[in-house]
């Protein structure tokens, strides 16, 4: 029998460390931008499309099993990949049109979304926890994004509607993928809807010019991108939802906004302000709060299930 306590901590652990790979993902975009001239969508098609190849050619050579799901679930796989593609598109136009200040922001309404969706879908619990832990977290991103970030934004109506499309998708993201990781391993999901991703992006290239030629160095960083930024941590992240309550998952991976400016100091010598450390405290408070509550809950099953296991 598995011990829910250690499942559930092995999903906190696995969301953290996935967005501690994400985080990553924004130093290899800089490397890149700054060795080549390609766009975002274009950067966001490949990234898709290139990761998708990848889990092919692997899994089909190691686990080509994995590479089949069933017709039923190709809908829910289909809504996954096409979230993430779309999620891609919104973030990119979002900071073309918003700024990623204001992106980042606006991305912070997705624990929010999921956390009322699984309510309403699942009958997951809405405590009063979970929206003082939302709004912590909330509060922490707009004073890590800056505190006049919002004051400073000049939205106009369709910078509005695509950054309210950024919290969508990525909610919609989370929630299908809570709703099929029961179903499938982590690769078998992340091929499917990175593949369902690319498809989603493939319309606008035809729009979009295409980075080529390509210099040596900037294949490096791409290929840490894949790798590092996103196979392992989508993988992991994969894992850790399908241990977690959705509405729990995705306030957790709020815990990447804080880990973004760790690394902006540390590598790319960016400055943290005393604003922005409060912002990353609130983050970590509201996580802190997830984990205190959920701790306690297994705390009080776990008489019942070592009785019945006896």
């Amino acid at each position: 029998m598995v011990n829910p306590r250690r499942s559930e901590m092995a999903g906190y652990l696995a969301v953290l460390l996935a967005c501690a790979g994400w985080g990553t993902s924004g130093i290899f975009v800089k490397f890149i931008a700054a060795d080549s001239n390609v766009s975002a969508l274009a950067l966001a098609f490949w990234r898709d499309l290139s990761t998708f190849t990848v889990l092919l050619l692997t899994l089909g050579l190691l686990r080509p099993a994995w590479l089949r799901a069933e017709r039923r679930d190709l809908i829910g796989l289909l809504a996954l990949g096409s979230s993430l593609g779309a999620l891609h598109v919104f973030w990119n136009l979002g900071v073309l049109l918003n700024g990623a200040a204001v992106a980042t922001v606006q991305q912070a309404a997705m624990p929010a979304i999921v956390t009322v969706a699984a309510w309403l879908l699942w009958n997951e619990p809405l405590t009063r926890r979970k929206v003082l832990a939302i709004v912590l977290t909330f509060a922490g991103t707009v004073l890590v994004s800056g505190l006049d970030v919002l004051g400073r934004a000049n939205l106009t109506a369709p910078g509005l509607l695509v950054g309210l499309g950024i919290p969508i998708t990525y909610a919609g993201y989370n929630l299908f993928g809570k709703r099929i990781s029961a179903r499938y391993r982590s690769p078998t999901i992340l091929f499917y809807g990175f593949g369902f991703g690319a498809l989603t992006l493939l319309p606008l290239q035809f729009f979009t010019p295409q980075p080529w030629p390509v210099p040596p160095s900037t294949w490096i960083w791409f290929a840490a991108l894949i790798g590092l930024s996103t196979i392992i941590p989508f993988s992991i992240y994969t894992f850790g939802l399908g241990r977690l309550p959705a509405s729990v998952a995705s306030i957790l991976a709020m815990s990447e906004i804080p880990i973004v400016s760790v690394y902006a100091y540390f590598i790319l010598g960016e400055r943290l302000t005393t604003t922005q450390l409060i912002g990353a405290a609130l983050v970590v408070s509201g996580m802190l709060l997830l984990w205190r509550k959920q701790s306690n809950d297994t705390g009080r099953q776990m008489p019942d299930s070592e009785d019945e296991g006896g």
